[in-house]
């Protein structure tokens, strides 16, 4: 099947509420805008670099969510094109975005990445510090913590996500009920194409979703 056969198939199963996201690592501008045109209205980028090369083409015929580990010198630049931050996990990197929106007048909506498996090479804030991430950096006037993220085992059986998607929930369900001032826990950002089904019976609302949607890359 094309691109346009599997973002229609995926929007008719995926419940209402939930946000797609196509996670367009690696794509041309060509299988983003295919991608677009078939119904995809948010894309995702793991690299600034990336998306500065096909924004040109796209630009804002969708939101663009940056979903990869953001570097404090690709701050100025990812502000300017992104529309959400999901990977903030340091009080660092909260307060780079915050201080380069300022310069533009704009206000990030943001997630925040849990480390929900507590793997040492991945990025993400550990499950036992979330609370206070949140907390630290829910003062900065120009981000909107928004919710949180975390992204599991990329490969493998798709069961041994739900450990991971169930910790990063009950994170999420304890802050959203503490009512932190300027904290709008709206997002429960998990689940890739592998294992996309688990995170939405586990309260996910937005998947990020590649192949399924492009084709597997070459890579993989």
């Amino acid at each position: 099947m094309g691109i346009e056969q599997n973002v229609q198939k995926l929007l008719k199963e995926l419940p209402g509420g939930v946000e797609l996201v196509a996670a367009a690592k690696t794509r041309t501008a060509e299988e983003v805008l295919a991608a677009v045109e078939a119904g995809i209205k948010i894309i995702g980028q793991n690299y600034v670099q990336e998306a500065e090369a096909i924004y040109p083409a796209v630009g804002n015929k969708a939101r663009w969510h940056f979903i990869g580990h953001l570097q404090k010198n690709k701050a100025k630049k990812a502000v300017k094109i992104f529309d959400m931050i999901e990977t903030v996990d340091s009080v660092e990197i909260a307060a780079e975005i915050d201080k380069r929106c300022a310069l533009m007048g704009k206000v990030m909506p943001v997630l925040v990445e849990v480390n929900s498996g507590q793997e040492p090479q991945k990025s993400g804030v550990l499950p036992e510090k979330a609370e206070e991430l949140v907390r630290a950096i829910s003062g900065l006037p120009n981000i909107k913590v928004m919710g949180l993220m975390t992204m599991g085992p990329r490969f493998g059986d798709p069961e041994d996500s739900r450990p991971y998607f169930i910790t990063t929930r009950k994170i999420f369900e304890r802050i959203k009920s503490m009512a932190i001032p300027n904290i709008e826990m709206r997002y429960l950002s998990m689940g890739m194409t592998n294992s996309y089904r688990v995170a939405l019976e586990e309260g996910a609302n937005i998947v990020r979703i590649g192949n399924l949607i492009f084709g597997q890359r070459e890579s993989d």
